[in-house]
């Protein structure tokens, strides 16, 4: 499997273990204690850090409070940002991430099977591959906002490059593990190359891409706030920036809270995608419930 942390929706891969629930009832009862207590591990945080801005334990100035935060959302939501609406804002961030994952991935998806399949490709381009990888985002990010400027494309070329190298390892690795049998009894039965890429090797490597987009989609949504923060007109990245600028620690945390919806709200598409991509296989291996 990948060499990435495995997602955490794909914990119920564990449910053959001895202390699994063994029934319907008794994962449902499970399912409901996990909730619960991601509940209340939340209520103890964020009232723990709501009761001590209050009491003065921590500087609301440095430290913000979740009262602060939501006030914030309020305020942008009703009034708009400095930048426009708040809407407006998501949107450009979104579009930077979703181009640029959707690019990252083909590519990194073509490149990681080309070159998975053909070893001289591999041998060539190998170096150069590394090398690139080496160069810290941020350097490149900065590459690309003087080559392309302050607009879209400079975010969404620094969002590329985060979700290409991410897909095209995992892509690469995949199509590297191709049972051999396989594709030899695929060509003596007559297929062609493009048919054996088709319909071995692509759906043989289709676990560790899938893997590997838990993470893209994030690495994408760094990519263009990380863009923003270089320069931008539009953005949550440029919320931060201006929060920051003001010292509205408040401002900082209510554009993290954006962030972080968008990101659950693409991981919980991405795992949808995945249980359809990956009915065919065993729910243990797929990461769907065992008892559906």
């Amino acid at each position: 499997m990948s060499t990435n942390a495995p997602p955490l929706d794909n914990l119920d891969a564990y449910d053959d273990l001895d202390d699994a629930p063994p029934t319907s009832s008794g994962n449902r009862r499970h399912r409901l204690l996990v909730v619960a207590v991601q509940i209340g591990l939340f209520v103890v945080i964020f009232g723990g850090w709501e009761l001590c801005t209050r009491l003065g334990i921590l500087d609301v100035f440095f430290f913000g409070s979740p009262s602060g935060i939501l006030t914030q959302l309020w305020t942008w939501a009703t009034r708009g940002t400095d930048a426009g609406p708040l809407a407006q804002q998501i949107g450009v961030t979104l579009w930077e991430a979703v181009l640029g994952f959707l690019i990252g991935v083909a590519l990194g998806v073509l490149c990681g099977i080309a070159l998975g399949r053909v070893r001289f490709l591999a041998e060539v381009f190998a170096p150069y591959i590394k090398a690139i990888n080496a160069v810290p985002r941020i350097v490149l990010g900065s590459v690309f906002a003087v080559l392309f400027g302050l607009g879209l494309q400079s975010k969404v070329a620094l969002a590329v490059v985060l979700v290409f190298f991410l897909v095209f390892f995992n892509a690469f690795q995949g199509a590297r593990e191709v049972d051999r049998n396989l594709v030899a009894n695929a060509r003596i039965l007559g297929a062609s190359h493009a048919q054996v890429i088709a319909h071995v090797v692509l759906p043989s490597a289709l676990t560790w891409i899938i893997a590997s987009l838990h993470s893209a989609f994030g690495f994408a949504l760094i990519g263009a706030i990380v863009g923003e923060f270089l320069g931008s007109t539009k953005g949550l990245g440029l919320l931060v920036t201006q929060s920051q600028g003001n010292f509205n620690i408040d401002g900082v945390f209510a554009a993290m809270t954006i962030m972080a919806v968008v990101a659950l709200l693409a991981e919980a598409s991405i795992s949808m995608l995945e249980r359809r991509l990956l009915a065919w296989r065993p729910p243990q291996l797929s990461g769907m419930d065992s008892t559906t």
